[in-house]
């Protein structure tokens, strides 16, 4: 049974746990929200906690834990090693929780939060931004069982999540998103990487074929030239694109010719959407999941099964280095 919410009524008392690059973010868009009210921020910078806290009017701490007992929702954004650490005390308050991705370095760790998190009945989203894009949801709404996927993700280096590889800072989350797509439990797994700046690999390949015969192909880099975000998900007669960006869907389809004609006819439509900042989308979900007490689009479990399939694309990585 999930937690009760607060009435409608109510203002959302929020707090948020780390302010680097996407604390931040998250700290302004809760601050903006009507129905929500901005707590407190806490990070060991507490230069940081200041700065953000004076942006927003609320208060600053070093130690998250001092938010116990104020908030009645918290957005967890300190690097993934320290998760399990800083979440455990406010599940076990039974406080509702958004949790950047991933859930933690180790299946086994994430295993234990979400166990922790499903014993606290609580509301527990996980940050997977992507599912949130408006292009990505309409994707999910027109696509119906697609047989090969391509998925290119490919940025310059930024020092920004560098705890982690390119596997669990960028692949996961395409890697969520087929995932979600294919209905199907997976037959193979076959990847590579290489090291290019940091002590993990930074740029890998990953090949996943699933049991109903489906296949996806995954490239991701995080120290290339340029920005490329897109996936390409094909079926029978049609095929969508996406340019994760800029969020525009585009759909191909095999049109019969006139009669006399030995092949159909490529035709090309633009999906209408309106592109919207993923991440505000993502906090408007979960703070409306809280005030409902419906379950988050990307639950726990969900998250879980991403981590577990970028672990084993991991496993692959590590097999052909050695």
């Amino acid at each position: 049974m999930t937690k009760s919410s607060p009435t409608p009524v109510e203002r959302l008392r929020v707090g948020v746990a780390g302010v680097g690059y996407l604390g931040r973010i998250h700290a302004k868009i809760y601050a903006q929200m009507p129905d929500v009210e901005l707590v407190g921020v806490a990070d060991v910078d507490e230069a940081a906690a200041r700065e953000v806290a004076a942006q927003h009017g609320c208060a600053a701490y070093r130690d998250a834990d001092d938010l116990l007992g104020k908030v009645d929702a918290i957005s967890i954004v300190v690097p993934t090693v320290f998760h399990r650490e800083v979440a455990a005390p406010f599940l076990a308050a039974g406080v509702h929780m958004l949790m950047e991705k991933p859930l933690a370095p180790t299946v086994a760790e994430a295993q234990v939060i979400v166990a922790q998190a499903e014993a606290a009945g609580v509301i527990f989203q996980v940050g997977h931004l992507e599912r949130f894009n408006a292009g990505i949801m309409a994707l999910s709404e027109h696509c119906r069982n697609p047989r090969f996927i391509e998925v290119h993700r490919l940025g310059p280096f930024v020092e920004r999540a560098t705890d982690v590889d390119v596997v669990t800072d960028l692949m996961i989350h395409d890697i969520d998103i087929v995932l979600s797509l294919v209905n199907s439990s997976i037959r193979s797994i076959a990847a590579n990487g290489a090291r290019v700046i940091t002590d993990h690999v930074d740029i890998a390949n990953a090949r996943i074929e699933f049991e109903n015969g489906a296949v996806a192909n995954f490239t991701a880099s995080r120290v290339s030239n340029k920005r490329l975000r897109r996936i390409r998900v094909f079926g029978d007669r049609h095929y969508y694109g996406l340019n994760y960006i800029d969020q525009t869907l585009e759909v191909t389809q095999a049109i019969p010719e006139e009669a006399g004609s030995k092949w159909p006819k490529l035709v090309t439509e633009t999906v209408n959407i309106t592109p919207r900042p993923p991440l505000d989308t993502e906090l408007r979900f979960f703070v409306d999941s809280v005030r409902s007490g419906t379950p988050p689009l990307v639950t726990g479990r969900v998250a879980l099964e991403a981590l577990r399939v970028a672990h084993q694309v991991q496993e692959n990585i590590s097999r052909c280095q050695t």
